[in-house]
Formats: C-alpha cells, structure tokens, sequence
C-alpha cells in the first residue's frame, strides 16, 4: 500500500530530474529494506520467467556502464565523433555513450524490482485484495483527472505536468489514458469474479467503466482512444463467462440484450460527450496533421540512428543526445524530441542486438503465456487473463509512446506479469475481495 500509494503520488513521470524520482526510488529502497529487516521473504515459485527478465534487463542495462579498452570501445558503431576526442587513444570509455543517463536507467529498476519482491511475497488473502487495490488507485488519479478536466489547476511538484492539462496524476496524458483503460480491465474482473452476494457490484463497474471512457476522450490523448476501445472489448471478454453463469436459468435473450445494453450505454455517454464538444480527444484526432506530427517527421532520423549503432546499441536512456548528434537542421524547434515515442525502436537503438534478442524472448513468453491463459477455462483464468490483457494494452501503447519508462507503469506491468505467471495457488471466486 504504501509503495502503491508513493507511486500513485509521484510515479508518474519518467523524467530523469523531476522530484518524483527521488521519491518513488528512496521509497523503494526504503522499503525493500524494512522488509528485509522484517523478514519479508518472497515466494518463487510460478515467477521464473517475470524474475529472470528483470535480471537480464539489469546485468544488461548495468554492463553498459562497464569500462572498455579503446581497442574494443573504437570498434563499436557509431563512435567515430569520439575519436578525435583529446586522450581517446588511452581512455577507457563504457560501452553507453551517455553513461549518465544509462545510470539513471538502471537506478529507475528498483520500482519493478521491489514490486516484484512484494507481490511475490504477499498472503493468498492479501493476494486477493490486489485487484480492488488497483482499481482504487486508478479512480483517484481519474479523480485527479475530472478535477483537472473542470478548470481547477493542480500543480502536481512532484512530475513535470503541463498546466490546465488533463494528465491526472501522470505527466503525459497518453500514459494516463492507458492507466484508465486498465481501469476498463480490472473493474468488470472485481466486479463479477467477486463474492456472489456483492449484487451491487456490477452496476458500479459499470459506471465506473463509463467515467473511464469518458476520462480518456477528456485527455485529449488519441492514441487513449485506440487503447480504451481495446479496453472496454477485453472487459467483457473477461467477464463474459461470470456473466453467463451469473444469468443461468434466464432467457436465452438476456445474456445478449445486457451486453448490448452496457456497450449502448457507454457508446451513448462517448456520444453526448462528443456531441457537447468535450470529447478533447477526438477533436485533436480529427485536427491531426501527420506531416507536423513530430512522430512521423522524426521517425526517419530514428531508424538511422538504429542503422548507425547497430548492432551495439548507443546506451540506454541516452536518445535524447544522441537525436542531438543526428538531428537535420529543418526538424530545429524550440521544443526537443525527448523520446523515438515508439519503445521498441528505441530498445533496438538504446540496446542493439542484445536487447532485441530480449525483446523478442520477452514477447514469446508473453505470448505462450497469454495462449495459455486465454484457453484455459474456468474460475482459475481469470486473473492470467486479466494480467494478458494489461500487457497487452502496453504493448500496443508503446508502439506510439513510452509508458512503460514511468514507474507506475513499471510497477502495473510486473503486477500483471505475475498474474499472467499464476504466481501460487489460483484464486478462487470466493477470494476476491
């Protein structure tokens, strides 16, 4: 609770220098350290994969900043500006070029790392409140967010958010679109996997997924409108055999007519919100141009950054001097590119051939996994499925931004990980909370 509710509070940047940093990494050791002295021991078992891919993104990230003989360092790719650099001949340079930023890369795994510790270490019944947890902490920051939508200005000190936007408690509205899509996820799971007698369930997910909806088109976020689509289909597949059970006895009419009527309702809710010109984010989808969009312009220069370091890597966290060094003249404005906002060319550009190779192993287990989990049956698949689909919003968020760079992302993804891995004995109906 408490390293959730620092995340919710100042883990919604992924600036290196914001406040919010500080405080959500001095968190977590703090707290990684207290459980220790307590005695806290997390459970392995069903965790290997999620464990074993931290690891490997850390002795990565952290052999980077290992130092290199200038024969090897001058053999990479992408180095040839260093060498008419006074003392190149002897100095020993790591293989990062922006040996800074990959430590502050390798200092911001401390969020994953000790959510993963936690979250293996928790009680079946502490097990058991996580998800209402989580949809707890996603209603505040829409709070946050329907606060800001209504013109009062809240100046977050702790994350790098831009005045009389609608971020919540992120600093990019995209990344809050994507947290309350997880929100579209998790609250049909609370509510129908559930207790049985909590009838009242239902209609507050309902509503609850509606102020979600309506939240993400506040944002302004266009690629929010791809990921809460997404969302909402995903809910109810996630719900959709509780719902059948819940209704066994009834016409066969029933069960299609409800699921008409919950997609009728939030479509007519998105609907009058369009029609009353709230709907920021389809106004700024509509208005969009892609030959201004930085994306697009800058795309071409990204891929020749990769070409150019490839298969090495410049380092990680390191893209925006690098973009600095490789950056055309007409792409000059007094704002900076601070990220390729597409995370898989940037791992291919921060990492090389290494962590392609990563990439590529960590989606093939999300993939088998999520097979796995979406043709199993049962009360038991709930949560890998719930856990599937959380991954796979990101997934497709990071094919347009950088979400999993925050750290309340880093800590929402090991989560679903771990669900997805089925960590312990499985849940059953009567243990959700």
């Amino acid at each position: 609770m408490l390293l959730l509710g620092t995340l919710w509070l100042a883990g919604g940047a992924s600036h290196a220098d914001v406040t919010g940093q500080v405080i959500t990494r001095s968190t977590a050791w703090a707290l990684l350290v207290l459980a220790i002295l307590c005695g806290v021991r997390p459970v392995g078992k069903g965790a290997g994969p999620v464990f074993w891919l931290l690891l490997a993104t850390a002795l990565l990230v952290l052999l980077q900043l290992i130092p290199l003989p200038p024969i090897i360092w001058t053999a990479l790719p992408g180095r040839e500006f260093l060498l008419n650099a006074p003392f190149s001949e002897e100095t020993w340079r790591p293989w990062s070029l922006a040996p800074s930023k990959t430590i502050n890369a390798a200092s911001s795994l401390i969020v994953p790392a000790v959510t993963f510790y936690f979250s293996s270490a928790m009680q079946q019944e502490e097990r058991a409140w996580l998800p209402a947890i989580l949809l707890g902490v996603i209603v505040l920051s829409m709070l946050v967010g329907l606060l800001q939508f209504s013109g009062f200005i809240i100046d977050n000190p702790f994350i790098n958010d831009s005045r009389g936007s609608v971020g919540g408690t992120f600093a990019n509205r995209n990344h809050f679109a994507l947290f309350l899509a997880m929100g579209c996820l998790i609250a049909p799971v609370w509510a129908f996997a559930g207790k049985q007698s909590a009838r009242w369930r239902a209609p507050v997910a309902l509503a609850l997924m509606t102020l979600f909806a309506l939240t993400i088109l506040a944002t302004g976020s266009r690629a929010g409108i791809l990921t809460g689509l997404l969302a909402v289909v995903l809910g109810l597949a996630l719900c959709w055999h509780d719902v059948r059970l819940a209704l066994h006895g009834a016409p066969r009419w029933v069960f299609p007519t409800l699921i008409a009527a919950i997609l009728g309702v939030i479509a007519l809710f998105i609907l009058v919100s369009i029609a009353a010109d709230r709907a920021e984010s389809v106004r700024r989808a509509f208005e969009m141009d892609p030959g201004q969009d930085m994306r697009t312009r800058g795309l071409p220069t990204v891929l020749s950054m990769i070409a150019a370091h490839f298969p090495a890597g410049a380092g990680f966290g390191g893209f925006d001097p690098i973009f600095r060094l490789h950056e055309p003249f007409q792409l000059l404005k007094p704002t900076y590119f601070n990220h390729a906002h597409n995370d898989f060319l940037e791992i291919m550009l921060d990492g090389g051939l290494p962590a392609l190779l990563l990439l590529f192993v960590a989606i093939g287990w999300y993939g088998i996994a999520s097979v796995r989990a979406w043709r199993a049956s049962g009360r038991h698949s709930v949560l890998p499925k719930l856990g599937s689909a959380m991954l796979f919003l990101i997934l497709v968020a990071s094919g347009f931004d950088y979400p999993a760079r925050t750290p309340m992302m880093m800590a929402m993804m090991v989560i679903a990980a771990l669900w997805l891995c089925r960590i312990g004995q499985p849940l059953k109906r009567t243990d959700f909370t």
